[in-house]
């Protein structure tokens, strides 16, 4: 079969690369295109995925409609040139879109309840969309709930073994006791009008009273007096570095959320609370969510509270996580060949039992 994967930031790159390689292992033909994204670009490279990249970056929501309209064009001269079976992405607008014109079937995932713009401009045209099992939104028939989160397509155990040496690079010995701070960039469509931390300054000192050395990565350009603790590392070695440190703190989402799948205590502080951040909470314990308006304060003492837990405290709950819930990277393989198949053989596209994935 012929499948298309479009990418438009680095997390997409995380998520379609274990099945990119699935997929070509058993045969099929994978193309995969992206819009200009450094960091997204780099990681494409790094873990060698041929790809074309179709269209330029943006820096307002008026210049993305403009980017967003020159990629999807560029996407259906590709498809009709390639004939792909199934067209899949994370959020999927340009996927729908253009296998809503072809004859390809389009696959979306998506786990981001508040981003309703993306969602407006996706769903109706989608074939399948498929979420989290603890997504919020009913969004109808052509939904398909799994037990696991997208974070689990790359970190899973199965996928991904933390490499310590990454401590060398940014300056560590592994006897540091150490706190990974992530800012963002608050530029994302969904993510205008609100923030995180109220004084990143006050986090770096508050964690460090604490005995924490602190080390900051920004989307962007972070505050001028904090840039001395910005470290150097390959976008790859990321999650080497989260699975390393004792306590994450993070503006954003995914961060949190990967940190906690590798069983390092997340804090994440953000007025937007979302299906999966309040799971890892709730049923795990592995991540803690403040999204109201003290959420600057507690959260920086939930944070240094939680390095007083002992090691094996994490590592129990990660267990019991891993229990519940799967390798995402076989549902995505098990749905594109699914919906692949549907699109050969003229069947209406099917809807697999959300118990069995």
């Amino acid at each position: 079969m012929r499948v298309m994967i479009t990418i438009q930031h680095p997390g997409h790159v995380h998520f379609f690369r274990h099945p990119i390689a699935e997929l070509e292992a058993r045969g099929h033909e994978v193309h995969v295109f992206a819009r200009e994204s450094d960091v997204a670009i780099q990681l494409l490279e790094a873990y060698d995925i041929d790809h074309e990249v179709l269209a330029g970056e943006s820096d307002s929501l008026v210049s993305l409609a403009a980017v967003q309209a020159t990629y999807e064009l560029r996407l259906l001269r590709r498809a009709r040139r390639i004939d792909p079976d199934v067209i899949t992405a994370i959020g999927g607008v340009a996927a729908a879109h253009v296998a809503s014109v072809t004859s390809a079937k389009s696959l979306v995932f998506y786990d981001t309840e508040h981003a309703t713009l993306i969602t407006k401009l996706a769903y109706p045209f989608a074939d399948t969309i498929s979420t989290p099992a603890c997504y919020r939104d009913e969004i109808g028939a052509k939904q398909v709930t799994y037990p696991g989160y997208h974070e689990l397509a790359y970190l899973h155990p199965d996928r991904f073994e933390p490499d310590p040496t990454v401590l060398e690079e940014v300056g560590l010995n592994p006897e540091t006791s150490f706190a990974v701070v992530r800012l963002s960039s608050w530029d994302a469509s969904h993510d205008v009008g609100h923030g995180g931390f109220d004084d990143p300054r006050a986090v770096v000192d508050r964690l460090e009273d604490a005995g924490l050395h602190v080390l900051l990565t920004a989307e962007g350009e972070p505050p001028s007096e904090l840039a001395s603790y910005q470290f150097e590392t390959s976008p790859d070695r990321m999650h080497d570095l989260l699975a390393s440190a004792d306590v994450v703190l993070s503006e954003g989402a995914t961060t949190a959320a990967e940190a906690a799948v590798l069983g390092t205590p997340a804090v994440y502080v953000n007025p937007l609370s979302l299906g999966y951040t309040a799971e890892l909470e709730e049923e795990y314990g592995l991540l803690f969510e403040y999204t109201g308006d003290e959420r600057h304060a507690r959260g920086l003492e939930q944070a240094v509270s939680v390095i007083e837990e002992p090691a094996e405290t994490w590592e129990r709950r990660r267990e019991r996580l891993l229990a519940d819930r799967i390798d995402v990277t076989e549902l995505v393989v098990r749905q594109v060949e699914t919906l692949a198949q549907a699109r050969t053989s003229g069947r209406a596209t099917p809807v697999p039992n959300p118990d069995h994935p």
